[in-house]
Order: C-alpha cells, then structure tokens, then sequence
C-alpha cells in the first residue's frame, strides 16, 4: 500500500453540520498522529443545490456524493466524511468505505419554531423522508406534511419563518450543532425507527491507500450496526422512495435489530426484530428483510 500524504485533505460538504463532523476526523488526526496536519476541502453538492423538488425525484441519494467522489478519484482530496445515512447503498469499488464513528444519538426529534412550547399534534410538519412521514401518520395522524429541504439550519429558518408547525430532524445533527435547545421532544427508536445508518459516520477513502493512521477514530460496534443496517434495507432494494428503516444496538456482542418495511404510500406498514450474535450482523439482517417480503406477501 502507499502511504497516504503527510498533509491529509478531508472532502465535505459545505454545510456546518457537514463542517463540524468533519472536524471530528480532522481533530483526531491533529491529536494522535504526530506529523499530519489536516485540511478540510469544502464544496457544495447537486443535492445542497436543488431545494425545491424531493430528493428521490432528482437522482437519491447519490446527488450529495457526486462531487467528492470526484475530487477523491482525482486525488483533490484524500479522504470524504459523511454521515452514514446520507450515502448511496451501493457506492464505487475503488472509494471503500474505511471505517466508521461511534454512533451519536440515533434518534429523530420533533422540532417546533422558535418561542413555541407546545404543539397539539395538527397542522404542517415539513418533512422530506418517506420513511419519518409514513412514521408520524401512526404517531400524529391529524399532522398534514409538506416537503422541506435544505441543510440543519435552512430548515429551522424555514420553520422559524411560520412555513411550518413543526419539523423533525435527526438528534445527532443538533447536538453536534449545538442546538439541543430546540428539541421539543425525542422520539424513541421504538416510535420512529431511525433511518439506517443514523448517528454514525462514515470516512470513505480510496482503494489501495494505507488508512491506519485513524484506526483508533473507528468503532466496531458501529460497523457491525452498519452491516445489518445497510444490509436490511438493500436487501428489500430500499431507496429514497420506499419507507425502510432499520436500527441495531449491541450489548456485549449481542444484536437486536428492528426493521420498518412499506410501500411508497405507506400502506403495508411492517415492522418486526431479530436478535442474535454481533458478529452475525449481515446474516441477521438478510434474514430480517427476507421475513419482510414473506410477510408482507
């Protein structure tokens, strides 16, 4: 393998949120590898650019991916952190995922505009997800959703300006921003199941660089929750369109999974769980996502 440059260049998006979790890696690297400085290379992707349409309408996923695989391919960067749940389930054989981060809170949470302290569960609830959506309509089924897109704080802009009664983004978000405050509550993962791979982070690099200078920055409980998470949902071909969650935990190396499967129109709605040993965290999935489909035939 070759060793990768001495001057590590870390793509991302432009975004805070995107920024400050960046920094996570970049900061690690200052601290415990001696001799490596590390440099962020921001850009703004096709999906931070097209706001007004639903993300699975303009290309998934794949839309806040493009440019840093890019810049990483043409050796412009030296590494991309992402947040796992924003990556395309399939990605390219020579940009392997490298490691993943100790999972932040996994859960969504209900977001009210600024100076509100209580919402009856009606009016809008800007939302862009499919799978949080099909979710509230159990929770909140007199909640009517509109679409919102749009960074962390774009969207609370949004729903500060009155476009909105409420907004749901995802925990691990606010607090790496700060912003704890505005949560009017959490829900559990046992209410909204999260969407996979949410909380944690994903460093992608390229194949045949030498990496192991951020070993220590990786967790393995998070890869493993990774494994079962991603595997569940591309094993029922999940994509932008169809409401599929999953969310794992390990307690000393034993998994419990649990899945959230329907249709696009939210009909079909199927959950269920599986548990077993860790280190079985792909098989366990497939399995889980097979009962899925006998299930809901």
């Amino acid at each position: 393998m070759n060793p990768i440059a001495r001057v590590i260049r870390i793509g991302t998006r432009e975004s805070a949120l995107a920024v400050v979790q960046a920094r996570l890696v970049a900061d690690y690297l200052r601290h415990n590898c001696p001799g490596i400085q590390a440099e962020l290379v921001t850009m703004k992707t096709t999906g931070d650019k097209i706001l007004n349409k639903p993300l699975q309408a303009v290309g998934g996923k794949g839309l806040f991916v493009k440019e840093l695989d890019k810049a990483l391919l043409e050796g412009r960067t030296d590494l991309s952190v992402h947040s796992l749940k924003d990556l395309p389930m399939e990605l390219p054989q020579a940009l392997p995922i490298i490691g993943y981060s100790r999972r932040e809170d996994p859960r969504d949470a209900l977001v009210l505009p600024q100076g509100v302290s209580h919402w009856n569960g009606e009016g809008i609830v800007g939302c862009a997800s499919p799978r949080r959506i099909a979710q509230l309509k159990r929770l909140y089924p007199k909640a009517r959703t509109a679409l919102i897109r749009g960074n962390v704080h774009t969207r609370l802009q949004k729903l500060d300006s009155g476009q909105y009664s409420a907004t749901i983004l995802a925990a691990a978000g606010l607090r790496r921003l700060g912003l704890e405050q505005r949560i009017y509550r959490y829900f559990s993962t046992e209410e909204m199941i999260p969407a996979a791979g949410q909380g944690i982070l994903a460093v992608q690099g390229r194949q045949g660089e030498d990496y192991s200078c951020l070993q220590g920055f990786f967790d393995a409980d998070a890869a493993a929750c990774a494994l079962a998470e991603r595997t569940f949902v591309r094993v029922l071909d999940g994509g932008c369109s169809s409401p599929i969650a999953a969310y794992a935990e390990i307690q000393a190396g034993h998994m419990r999974l649990k899945g959230l499967f329907c249709h696009p129109d939210g009909s079909g709605y199927w959950t269920g769980e599986i548990e077993g040993p860790a280190s079985h965290a792909q098989s366990l999935a497939q399995s889980l996502a097979q009962r899925a489909k006998e299930e809901q035939k």
